[in-house]
């Protein structure tokens, strides 16, 4: 399977669909600092947020309880859903760009099998919360790093193909050290089982500044390498007789999607489908180009995430569903509607 080529020549990121998009994430945003146990004015929840920008003094007219529920609450909980779905979906297109396979996700070399092995080494060894978002970082790298050592070792350099089979068996096995590590402590596999099902629960902003700045790096380097991907979306013979460094251009595309799912994955646990319902929805909209797609795909991951985090802590009254299960249940019969247009298109 692989996804059709994108058109090679001059193509310019049309402002409606962008502006669209971005009216889309405004107002699930102001629904998100609105909308909860404790309901806030709308206009007084804009006017907090003004307030807090600098050089800018207005008065929201909310009591001090209902600032500290925006500000310290329910805005960091915003900006968080929003850098991990915009990071999540950006790098899904990405992987499916360079590995021309529709049905590539963010996890497809380790990362999350990696992020869920030192998540799980920091709950069983420490209990500390603080610990987690490192060791998680830390397990997805190294997943990653271990998949590209096995591609290598196969003598035939490391092609699309040859890096998605040793994902698989790196995954493998970082799972089943997961599990062993959890037979032998199996008082700790609910709060295991909470991170493996995602949650965007914050402690003020400490988790938004921890992710940002991968973030940041990884979407400015995807955003760099949109044509390359464009040329890549031809094949990799006609690429590289084009002059397209194939094996450079994947190596650095594959690092900075991995290094901002890692980074996501940290803080959020695992959060699937993200990485393939945004880039499908926009690439039906769009088209395949990715000097198009990239941007759309950035603000649609954020959008589309802090949407499913409304749903998660208002469809239940008086509780809360993980974040992981709401996107499950949307992405998992678009997952089989992706696989059955794929099919076909063969």
């Amino acid at each position: 399977m692989s996804v059709r080529a994108a058109p090679l020549g001059p193509s310019r990121l049309r402002v409606g669909p962008l502006a669209a998009t971005v009216v889309v994430l405004g107002l699930v945003g102001v629904a998100s600092l609105v909308l909860g146990p404790a309901a806030v004015d709308p206009r007084g929840a804009l006017l907090e947020a003004i307030d807090r920008l600098p050089l800018v003094s207005v008065d929201s007219g909310l009591s001090a309880r209902e600032a500290a529920i925006v500000w310290d609450i329910r805005m960091p909980r915003l900006f968080l859903a929003g850098l991990v779905g915009a990071t999540l979906a950006v790098s899904g297109a990405a992987y499916q760009g360079v590995f021309r396979n529709p049905l590539a996700d963010p996890y497809l070399l380790g990362v999350a099998a990696g992020a869920g092995l030192g998540a799980t080494i920091a709950i069983v060894t420490s209990g500390v919360a603080s610990t987690i978002p490192p060791l998680a970082f830390v397990g997805g790298a190294t997943a990653v790093v271990a998949t590209y050592g096995l591609a290598r070792l196969g003598g035939r350099g490391r092609t699309g193909a040859t890096l998605i089979l040793a994902g698989v068996a790196v995954a493998a096995f970082f799972t089943a050290l997961q599990t062993f590590v959890l037979q032998q402590n199996a008082d700790t596999i609910r709060q295991v089982f909470s991170w493996i099902l995602g949650r965007l629960s914050t402690s003020g902003w400490s988790e938004v500044r921890l992710l940002a700045p991968y973030a940041v790096v990884s979407w400015v380097v995807l955003m760099a390498h949109r044509r390359h991907l464009d040329v890549l979306s031809v094949g990799e013979h006609e690429a590289g007789s084009l002059g397209l460094e194939t094996g450079r251009v994947r190596l650095v595309v594959v690092m900075a999607a991995t290094l901002g799912t890692a980074a996501a994955v940290a803080v959020s646990g695992l959060i699937g489908f993200v990485g393939i319902i945004v880039p499908h929805i926009v690439r039906l909209i769009v088209g395949p180009s990715h000097r198009e797609l990239m941007p759309l795909v950035l603000v649609g991951g954020a959008a589309f995430l802090v949407g499913a985090d409304l749903l998660a802590r208002t469809v239940v009254s008086g509780g809360e569903l993980p974040i992981g299960v709401v996107t499950a249940f949307i992405g998992a019969p678009f997952f089989g509607f992706v696989l059955a247009t794929a099919g076909r298109s063969r």
